[in-house]
């Protein structure tokens, strides 16, 4: 690491740093533990070459999240900028297994959450630093609906069609298969189901995004949170894996779902499978494409 990094976290933090220790950190940043002066770790994620504002966009969803009360998310200690914009966090000790009871604790913490609502769809965190929302670098757009009545479809829409054009643009996707997601946004509407109040949503909820403690206990970590259908977050859990029949029995008690709501799995997953072909490439365009075919 830069020491220029270590020296600006311990800037923040108010101590010295003794140790740096490389973790993993997903496919867009670099993570580390950092073991302080008096023993205690933090966590430190980051990318040379990002904005400082992605940090503290995450920052202000993780306080949005927790302000659920609902399922734990790691302390906020501060960003950082520099040579290497990042964000400091609480030290989980991960290498936990989600057992039949940390399936229940998550399922009904992810519908309390989501119960918590936001003011709109595209609502975006209190104290965000910015207008639009990212996952990692991609920029999702500006979209804010504080009308219920008109469902989330109308912002997904808006969002797919642009991701969709700078999949193009970057060749991860051809002209078909932009036509086959452009033919889903023009019937957004009809397709997106019934309209729900916005839900707070975590918005990237991929199973790599649930740590589970040493001790068994789930926590959200990289959120990139906004108001939207619910729906998009257990499309997520889907994309790479299956939430287990005892989180979905635990999340339907707390908040039912409407009947048809697998359905439309593959729908809410087009967004981050063209977030996946924008940064990646490979096969993701495919599957984005793939997915709105379903919809044809």
């Amino acid at each position: 690491m830069d020491p220029r990094v270590t020296e600006a976290a311990a800037d923040v933090l108010g101590t010295g740093v003794n140790s740096v220790e490389s973790r993993p950190g997903g496919s867009i940043n670099h993570a580390w533990r950092l073991t302080l002066e008096d023993g205690s770790s933090v966590f430190l994620k980051g990318r040379a070459g990002a904005e400082k504002a992605e940090f503290e966009m995450e920052a202000a969803g993780l306080a949005w999240l927790a302000a659920a009360d609902a399922l734990p998310l790691p302390e906020v200690l501060g960003t950082v900028g520099g040579p290497m914009p990042g964000l400091l966090l609480e030290w989980i000790e991960p290498g936990g297994r989600l057992d039949a009871a940390g399936e229940e604790t998550f399922g009904r913490g992810l519908a309390s959450i989501h119960r918590h609502g936001a003011d709109g769809y595209g609502r975006l965190p209190d104290d965000a630093p910015a207008l639009e929302l990212h996952v990692g670098p991609v920029g999702l757009g500006t979209c804010f609906d504080e009308d219920p009545e008109r469902g989330f479809g109308p912002c997904y829409g808006q969002r797919i069609e642009g991701l969709a054009a700078r999949a193009l643009d970057r060749g991860a996707i051809d002209r078909d298969q932009m036509a086959a997601i452009g033919s889903v946004c023009a019937r957004i509407e009809h397709l997106a189901g019934p309209a729900e109040p916005p839900a707070r949503t975590h918005g990237d909820l991929w199973s790599g995004n649930v740590l589970v403690a040493a001790d068994g206990v789930p926590w959200l970590i990289d959120p990139a949170a906004h108001g939207a259908h619910r729906e998009l977050d257990l499309a997520m859990l889907w994309l790479f894996g299956a939430p287990s029949d005892r989180f979905m029995a635990a999340y339907k008690e707390e908040f039912p779902l409407e009947p048809e709501y697998r359905q439309r799995i593959d729908l809410w997953q087009i967004q981050p499978l063209l977030i996946h072909a924008i940064l990646f490439g490979g096969p993701y365009g495919t599957a984005a494409a793939r997915a709105a075919a379903v919809y044809s």
